[in-house]
């Protein structure tokens, strides 16, 4: 289950969100601690107990003076850089995010080998005794290349022995309880109407495709067909004929064509009306008369007390008519792929490659498989994610980088507070519920203050799929045991070891990865304009979101609840609308100028970036007033205006794989990053007089072209 109203700052990458059901899906170019970023000859940050080569805050030689910054600043930026570093066989993108990533996945490597080589002598029951074993159980090839399918034939036996649509219903109360989950997702959240207490969410998902359109879009027929041909090979690995395969690949597509039918598309998952409908049991037995909820809950263990969000009613009539209406044997084809689907990862080879040819070479243009440890390192961090985290956080963060992160947050708020007070454009009423918002923002820096419980959890050296089954179950009942009980905003959703950060509406956070805490974004020995140019953007993007197209429909408390003038709601509107149309206007993917961007699926993200940066920039003039001889001072020729947008830019660098940018455009609500490297700089006249732009320049949007929202 995917949580839509998480805001991370990039698109997450094999991260298990907390508070949602636990997926054991990956992503054809997942990053086991998430997602992006820097330099690798960056100075080690504090809190890093790297040594890294001495060196420049910001290497003005990666520059490309050839590119006028006002024409190109993305390319006057990253160019160079771009240029002499091709994407890795094993990624679909490389860049400053994906960088830091594979120095936080290097460091996590070091742990879990220590933790596999020293599990013997660990304290039985302790965190690194569980994560040495499960990370030993993933790389031995030999006893799961011996085991085959055969972990999986329990499963594959109970969906054999399925004959009526009871019998399907039992199943999949059964198979949640399991930590497996089919057709919908389901877990805990804030209540949108009272958020401070949980709730269940029962969301639309089951899919195969990347969305609701690549089942009907003439131009996705190719892959269509290429996932037909996946269906077909990944049922006759289990031990299915040819020719029941074939018939069994076209039911499973049908029945998928239709729940996407039913489906809503990511852009109107967006919308809060769109992932919250509150009922109560008896409510949704009525949208749903052949799949009994109490039933549901009583399987899981859980009481739902006044009700629960069935949150796309359109989606559970129809599943609810599939269930009557549907033979048995297409569920039954559609319940064995996807078992076998979700299980390959943890498969002998065979399996393993398979799904790798679909979802990694056809579907994203991964020309490589990543190397096992990385794959085995990712199903560490989806099933013991903040247990790893612990030690990450024990090996490379300091109080120091936390202390100094702190003290970026606060001036970086109050800036943000400057503008919303100053705002020309918002009535006072409007803007007085605004400051109470920001007064109820809650930051958090690095790790949580109290670690999770993983008593509970049991895991071996031996059987690998065992082990990720039994995390999968522990973590969907840790999920859903917060159900009718208080919001803890002290939670997160993310592991310290993440190259990300995130703002979440319904608690009003504002969360800061100890891995994101390092160069290009943060560096103790850089300057106040490179900090604030990455880290500051950082946490103005985080807070901006709280006031984006979708934070904004929620208040200080967490609640879905309008706290707007009509006149003022419009005039955002009216300014998002023209925020909308410069994105919908790019069209990033070389020699295919008929692909645009989604301004409507990136608007959050967008509006984020700009609000962040000019709240980031304010910051930066402010904390350079307390320092008149630095404010005048130019490093290595560029002013500190000059560097805070070109460590912005830096922040953006990157390149990514054809096939993985044209799906990044159809599911991605952030937009292409050589494009936010421009998007805001162009909007803001800071930017125009730092680098001299010309009125008529390329980066100079000015009139009713420019946006200014926050």
């Amino acid at each position: 289950m995917t949580k839509q109203y998480l805001k991370p700052l990039a698109l997450a990458l094999g991260v298990a969100l907390a508070g949602t059901a636990c997926s054991k899906h990956e992503d054809a170019d997942s990053a086991p601690a998430a997602t992006p970023a820097p330099s690798t000859t960056a100075p080690a940050a504090a809190g890093t107990t790297a040594a890294a080569p001495a060196g420049p805050s910001f290497n003005v030689a990666e520059l490309d003076s050839t590119i006028d910054a006002c024409g190109d600043f993305n390319g006057f930026v990253n160019a160079k850089w771009v240029a002499a570093n091709p994407i890795p066989e094993d990624r679909t993108r490389w860049g400053a995010f994906d960088q830091l990533a594979e120095n936080s996945l290097n460091t996590q490597h070091d742990i879990v080998d220590a933790m596999d080589k020293g599990a013997a002598n660990a304290k039985a029951g302790t965190i690194e005794q569980k994560i040495g074993l499960l990370y030993r159980s993933g790389m031995d090839e030999a006893a799961i290349e011996k085991a085959g399918v055969e972990p999986l034939k329990p499963e594959l036996a109970k969906i054999d022995a399925l004959k009526t649509p009871q019998d399907i219903v039992d199943f999949l109360d059964a198979s949640f309880n399991d930590g497996n989950s089919y057709v919908f997702g389901f877990g805990a959240g804030a209540d949108f109407q009272n958020a401070k207490t949980q709730i269940g969410y029962a969301q639309q998902d089951g899919l195969g495709l990347p969305t609701k359109d690549y089942y009907t879009d003439p131009k996705q027929a190719e892959n269509r067909k290429a996932y037909v041909d996946y269906i077909v090979k990944t049922l006759t690995l289990a031990g299915v004929s040819d020719a029941d395969a074939k018939k069994q690949a076209d039911d499973v597509m049908k029945f998928e064509t239709q729940l996407a039918a039913a489906s809503l598309a990511p852009v109107e998952l967006r919308a809060p009306e769109n992932q919250y409908h509150f009922v109560s049991v008896a409510e949704a037995d009525k949208i749903t008369p052949h799949f009994n909820w109490e039933k549901f809950f009583a399987a899981q263990g859980v009481t739902v007390d006044k009700g629960f969000s069935l949150s796309q009613p359109k989606f559970f009539k129809e599943f609810d008519k599939m269930l009557a209406s549907t033979p048995v044997s297409t569920w039954q084809a559609y319940l064995r792929f996807h078992a076998i689907d979700s299980a390959s990862p943890y498969l002998s080879k065979t399996f393993q490659d398979n799904k790798f040819d679909f979802y990694g070479k056809t579907l994203a243009g991964q020309p490589q498989q990543k190397p096992r440890w990385k794959r085995v390192l990712a199903t560490v961090n989806s099933s013991m994610g903040e247990a790893l985290g612990q030690l990450y956080v024990a090996k490379v963060f300091k109080p120091e980088a936390k202390q100094r992160a702190n003290e970026l947050v606060d001036n970086v708020r109050n800036a943000l507070k400057t503008r919303i007070e100053n705002l020309d454009w918002m009535s006072a009423e409007t803007k007085e519920k605004a400051i109470q918002k920001w007064n109820t923002f809650l930051p958090k820096i690095g790790y949580p203050d109290k670690w999770r419980d993983w008593s509970g959890l049991d895991v071996n050296g031996e059987n690998y799929f065992g082990n990720v089954e039994a995390a999968s179950k522990f973590n969907y009942h840790y999920d859903i045991a917060k159900i009718g009980k208080p919001t803890d905003r002290l939670e997160w959703g993310m592991t310290p070891q993440t190259v990300n950060a995130y703002y979440n509406p319904t608690d009003n956070t504002i969360n800061f990865p100890a891995a994101i805490l390092q160069p290009p974004f943060f560096d103790a020995n850089g300057d106040d304009a490179i900090n604030y140019g990455g880290i500051g953007a950082v946490i103005g993007h985080e807070a901006s979101h709280g006031f984006d197209d979708e934070g904004s429909q929620f208040d200080g408390d967490g609640n879905n609840k309008n706290w707007w003038t009509k006149e003022d709601r419009a005039k955002f509107d009216e300014r998002a609308g023209r925020l909308v149309s410069q994105f919908n206007d790019y069209t990033p993917i070389k020699d295919k100028p008929d692909l645009h961007v989604n301004g409507k699926l990136t608007l959050g993200e967008n509006i984020a970036d700009l609000g962040g940066l000019n709240v980031a920039y304010d910051a930066l003039q402010e904390a350079l007033k307390k320092n008149p001889k630095e404010a005048a001072e130019k490093i290595d020729g560029y002013t500190q205006d000059q560097r805070f947008f070109l460590n912005w830019a830096r922040v953006w660098r990157g390149s990514v794989r054809e096939k993985q940018a044209m799906l990044y455009l159809n599911t991605d609500p952030h937009a292409p990053a050589s494009l936010r490297a421009i998007g805001a700089p162009s909007n803001m006249e800071s930017f125009a007089t730092a680098f001299q732009c010309k009125p008529d320049a390329k980066m100079v949007r000015a009139g009713d072209k420019q946006v200014k929202i926050w």
